[in-house]
C-alpha cells in the first residue's frame, strides 16, 4: 500500500488540554519519532515566535530521517518565518468549507483561491516543498474542494491534506470522497482524522484503502477534543491486515519509545 507517516503530536498532539512542552522537551521526542521510522514530523507553527520558533529550528537542524514541517496560514510573513527555521516542508493550511471561510475568516470562496494561489506560488517560488491543508474538509462542497486540489497540483504542489477537522467523518463516506478526488486529479492525499466519534483509525484506513498515501498521526492518539489517530494502533492494524510494516524495529522497540515519549510528555 505504500503508506507514509506524517506525525503531529507536535503541532496538533501538544493542542490536547493539559500539555505543555518546553523546547528540550520538543527535541527529545522528534528523535524519538524519527527513530520510529515517520515519513515526516509537523514540528509546529514557527509564525508563534519565542520558543515554537526555536524549537522548529533545533529540530530542523538535527538532520532527522524524517522530514520536517512547519505549519503555515496562507500569509508570506509565516512563509518567511518557516524558511528562516530551515524546514523540509512548508505546510500551508486554508479553511474549505462555506462554514469555515466565512466564520472563521470572514471572507468567500474567491478570497481563497486568491490568497491560496498567492501563498503557494511565493512559497514555490523560494524553492520550497510545500503540501497544502485543507481544514474542514469533511463540511466542505467536495467540488470545491477538488478544484483547489486543481490548482494547487497546477503550481507545482503534489500533495493536499484532508482533514476530518471536527471528527464527523464515517469510513464509507470518506473511502468514497478520497476515490473522487483521486479520479478528478492527480495529487497524494494526506488524511488527517480526529476520533470524536472513536473512528480516527477507522476512517484512516478507509482512506487509505481509497488511494490516500499518507496519515497523519499522533503518539498515543493526543491531540485537541478527542484527539487523532493512534499512531502504533493505526500501525499494528496496518501490519495485521495488509503485512506492510510502518515502524523501524520491533513492534517491542516501537512501544518503549512510545512509552518514553509518554513520559516527557507526563501522559503517564
Amino acid at each position: 500500500m505504500n503508506i507514509n507517516i506524517v506525525d503531529t503530536t507536535l503541532r496538533d498532539g501538544e493542542q490536547k488540554a493539559g500539555i505543555a512542552l518546553g523546547i528540550e522537551d520538543k527535541v527529545k521526542i522528534a528523535k524519538l519519532i524519527s527513530e520510529m521510522g515517520v515519513y515526516q514530523i509537523e514540528a509546529g507553527i514557527p509564525a508563534m515566535g519565542g520558543d515554537e520558533k526555536l524549537s522548529v529550528t533545533k529540530i530542523a537542524a538535527l538532520g532527522l530521517n524524517s522530514k520536517i514541517a512547519a505549519w503555515n496560514r496562507m500569509s508570506t510573513k509565516d512563509i518567511d518565518t518557516s524558511i528562516e527555521c530551515g524546514v523540509d516542508i512548508i505546510h500551508i493550511s486554508s479553511p474549505v468549507s462555506d462554514l469555515q471561510i466565512k466564520s472563521k475568516l470572514e471572507k468567500d470562496r474567491q478570497w481563497v483561491i486568491e490568497n491560496l494561489k498567492k501563498s503557494v506560488s511565493y512559497a514555490k517560488n523560494k524553492g520550497c516543498e510545500v503540501t497544502v491543508g485543507l481544514e474542514d474538509s469533511s463540511r466542505a462542497d467536495l467540488e470545491f474542494f477538488i478544484e483547489l486540489c486543481k490548482m494547487v497540483f497546477n503550481l507545482g504542489v503534489e500533495r493536499v491534506r484532508y482533514a476530518d477537522t471536527v471528527g464527523i467523518m464515517e469510513p464509507k463516506e470518506l473511502f468514497n470522497q478520497i476515490k473522487r478526488i483521486r479520479n478528478a486529479v492527480p495529487i497524494d492525499i494526506e488524511i488527517h482524522i480526529h476520533n470524536d466519534f472513536g473512528m480516527a483509525i477507522a476512517n484512516s484506513l478507509a482512506a487509505i484503502e481509497a488511494g490516500a498515501k499518507f496519515a497523519d498521526c499522533t503518539i498515543t492518539g493526543i491531540g485537541e477534543r478527542a484527539g487523532n489517530c493512534d499512531f502504533s494502533k493505526f500501525a499494528k492494524v496496518i501490519y495485521e491486515l495488509t503485512g506492510e510494516k510502518l515502524w523501524n524495529g520491533s513492534f517491542e522497540d516501537l512501544i518503549a519509545k512510545e512509552n518514553q515519549i509518554k513520559k516527557i510528555i507526563k501522559l503517564d
